[in-house]
């Protein structure tokens, strides 16, 4: 047990835990329960810190700066006529988003890795321009930064292929003018709710149902159709609304601001349509009118611990120490970080969340941008509101809804914590605690062989085993949007290999169980499981010894050969190279039998055996995806970066996102279209962008109750060395073990470790 006590003696521990150690006496296990309590400041735990070699270009802007930018577009002389977002009402013109742009590529290198100056610095700002009969948002451009006389302001079309930065603003008046229109229909039905549902809408503060509205807005014949359904409102605490869909669904035409010209248009139940609530009143009425089943509350719906308890489930399970402290040089406030052979800075956004910039490997950049660019979800059923729900996530601001991780849960209680800021309508939110950066062992080697000893004409080598630790640096951070939650993950790995993963977890957005088979199970007494499907989108710059690159696709096909050496033709396999050589052919599948190879490659350079060096891309986990709704009626073209798995592009500072917040506003005329990306322009050693998907189809089932699990839902992208090194990179790490099965002179077995700790004994195994 002599290494065991090493770890207690070096390990740090800021609260009581409870370790369980197993070890092995003769054949039989037996476990020591050790009790420990140390306070903080018995054993502080090093700090490793390091001073970014630069400014961070991608991250939020200060405090300061962002105070300074509202009083500057409040001044008279700007023409902005904006008013203050506490005190606007939907008649007003309010500050929204304001965040940092990041700089052109070309002027990030130069200052990053030459002599330029540092990029000058321009912020984003979205004005919601409620103040018309037409209302829109407008997003602006300001600079430079820090404000002075020079700032000015320009619509911040640079990025937008749409032709300008404005979209159309169709909910811009305010849910209490909606719910004034809307909620008298639903009082007017109370007693016939009250009698089909089990709950109602009274007005007078004692409801038990809810109006859900769909998103996104809807146009039939040039009108703006909104859909309600009802829901129960949950009475136990947890915000499971998304599990009680009712079955009644209202439909009205909100066009325009002026509530004179909105209609009650319909009404839904048991796929019947209604013109009127008169007229459902009388079919109610009628001898023979069908009920439905009613959604019944309970703990069902509740992630409260319920059940048998599992056998031995109260003792305390494995956990991880980190002995020396952190193993990476965090620059806190720039937010960069060196590990290992790695190194990267970490940016932010309202709209996105983290992402990753100028990652380095060995001290060779081979991504320069790696992050999220839309989280996309589409619904389908036979019902209003399963059939028309589409989600564009960033639209709620991904990154502002990134909150405090849970130590121990989230991530091991030694992580490293970030924190980040969102401004936005006029206020700064301070998100502790939002990112973690750990390392964790992968749970498996990363390599390990073991031979027997050998002397023949085959080989003559000795009896061996050799193994190295698979230790990963993980950064992560979860987003909570509305019913779900998104645990995003960029693993990095000791061979140069980086790995992007996604989890899901939260609750499903139901359906009401209604003659709706073909699409999900019933998975309760009047719920179904909507079928849906996650699509999830990410932008890799990949730079391979530079920005001049080539996407080679490497077939495996199989074959009939002769060869010189037998009688016979033989059935076999071999590889077939490619380029994609222009962006029309730059819209991919995953082949099928994984029977093809996609490598980003820098064919102006060879190693040393004459390979072109390069990375290669492929699915890690889960299942790939794309949309199979291939021309939504909802999402219209808004999203046309889920139609495939992956895409290659040239890389332009205009073509910056897949997708915009403002998409999901007007999907019709979407502020970026991914489609226009694709021009024809040549791929062959230019700088290439890919861009790649993640997600699954879901078709829920009764374990997505209470909520889904991140077991099944996840998938996740390998970047990984491809000729581009000549050997194995995670050779470097001295965590590795060879064991000599040849026993010496004291018939021992001998123990090579590489780790450099002076004072551990060396280790024997006895025979």
């Amino acid at each position: 047990m002599a290494t065991t006590r090493f770890c207690f003696q070096r390990c740090c521990f800021t609260s009581l835990i409870t370790v369980f150690l197993a070890y092995k006496v003769v054949d039989k296990w037996t476990e020591n329960k050790v009790r420990i309590d140390l306070k903080a400041e018995e054993c502080k735990r090093p700090r490793r810190t390091v001073r970014s070699p630069k400014e961070n270009l991608w991250d939020t802007l200060s405090n300061y700066e962002v105070s300074q930018l509202i009083d500057w577009l409040y001044e008279p002389k700007q023409g902005l006529n904006l008013t203050h977002h506490d005190n606007a009402t939907h008649w007003d013109n309010f500050v929204g988003v304001t965040e940092l742009i990041s700089p052109n590529k070309r002027d990030a290198l130069a200052y990053l890795e030459g002599n330029g100056p540092a990029p000058t610095r321009y912020a984003r700002v979205v004005l919601f321009q409620g103040a018309s009969e037409d209302p829109y948002v407008h997003e602006i451009k300001v600079g430079p930064f820090p404000i002075s006389k020079k700032t000015t302001w320009e619509p911040y079309s640079d990025i937008y292929n749409k032709g300008d930065s404005v979209t159309r603003w169709y909910d811009a008046d305010d849910h209490k003018r909606l719910n004034e229109f809307i909620i008298p229909i639903a009082i007017e039905l109370a007693d016939i709710t009250y009698d089909l549902l089990g709950t109602a809408i009274d007005g007078q503060g004692n409801d038990t149902s809810g109006l859900s509205m769909i998103d996104p807005l809807q146009m039939e014949n040039g009108r703006i159709i909104r859909w309600f359904e009802f829901i129960g409102l949950p009475q136990n605490g947890y915000n499971a609304e998304t599990l009680l869909p009712q079955g009644l669904y209202l439909k009205f035409d909100v066009t325009g601001r002026d509530p004179k010209g909105w209609a009650f248009k319909a009404l839904l139940y048991n796929n019947i349509m209604y013109n009127s609530t008169t007229e459902f009143r009388k079919a109610y009425n009628t001898p023979g009118f069908v009920k439905l089943n009613k959604i019944v509350q309970g703990d069902w719906m509740t992630t409260k611990r319920q059940g048998k308890r599992l056998p031995l489930d109260e003792l305390p399970p494995p956990m991880a120490v980190q002995a020396e402290g952190p193993r990476f040089l965090l620059d806190k406030k720039n937010k960069y970080i060196e590990w290992m052979d790695f190194s990267f800075y970490i940016g932010f956004s309202r709209d996105l969340g983290p992402s990753l910039h100028q990652i380095k490997f060995q001290g060779k950049r081979i991504v320069y941008e790696l992050g999220l660019q839309e989280a996309m979800s589409h619904y389908a059923g036979n019902d209003p509101m399963s059939s028309g729900t589409s989600y564009l996530d960033s639209y709620y601001g991904i990154g502002s809804l990134v909150y405090n991780l849970i130590p121990g849960y989230d991530c091991p209680e030694y992580a490293t914590f970030l924190d980040n800021r969102v401004h936005e309508n006029g206020h700064t939110t301070h998100q502790r605690n939002s990112i973690c950066i750990f390392e964790q062992d992968a749970g498996y080697t990363i390599q390990r062989h073991t031979s027997t000893k050998k002397m023949s004409l085959e080989g003559h080598h000795r009896g061996y085993a050799s193994a190295t630790r698979n230790t990963v640096l993980v950064v992560r951070a979860v987003a909570s949007i509305g019913n779900y939650d998104y645990t995003f993950d960029y693993n990095f790995f000791l061979d140069g290999s980086i790995e992007v993963k996604v989890r899901a977890s939260g609750y499903i957005q139901g359906a009401f169980y209604m003659n709706n088979e073909d699409y999900g199970y019933r998975i309760h007494e009047a719920l179904s499981g909507s079928l849906h499907t996650h699509v999830i989108n990410f932008k890799a710059d990949i730079d391979i010894l530079g920005e001049k690159n080539t996407f080679e696709r490497i077939s495996l096909l199989p074959t009939t050969e002769k060869y010189q050496w037998s009688e016979m033709p033989r059935k076999t396999m071999k590889l077939k190279r490619g380029s994609i050589e222009n962006e029309d052919n730059g819209k991919l599948i995953w082949p099928k039998n994984a029977a093809e190879m996609y490598v980003i490659m820098n064919k102006d350079a060879k190693n040393k055996y004459g390979e072109y060096p390069g990375y290669r891309i492929f699915p890690a986990s889960g299942s790939p995806t794309h949309l199979i709704i291939q021309d939504s009626p909802y999402i219209l073209k808004a999203a046309e970066f889920a139609k495939h798995h992956l895409y290659v592009t040239k890389h332009k500072d205009s073509e910056r996102r897949s997708c915009s917040a403002a998409n999901f506003m007007n999907p019709q005329d979407p502020l970026i279209n991914f489609d226009k990306f694709f021009n024809g322009e040549s791929l062959l050693q230019e700088d290439l962008v890919v861009w790649f998907n993640l997600g699954m189809h879901h078709v829920a089932h009764t374990g997505d109750l209470p909520n889904t699990v991140s077991t099944t839902a996840q998938g996740s992208i390998m970047i990984s060395p491809h000729n581009y090194l000549d050997l194995d990179a995670s050779r470097q790490t001295s965590q590795m073990i060879e064991i000599d099965f040849s026993p010496d002179t004291k018939g021992e077995t001998t123990i090579k470790e590489f780790e450099f700790l002076p004072d551990k004994k060396p280790l024997h195994y006895h025979d």
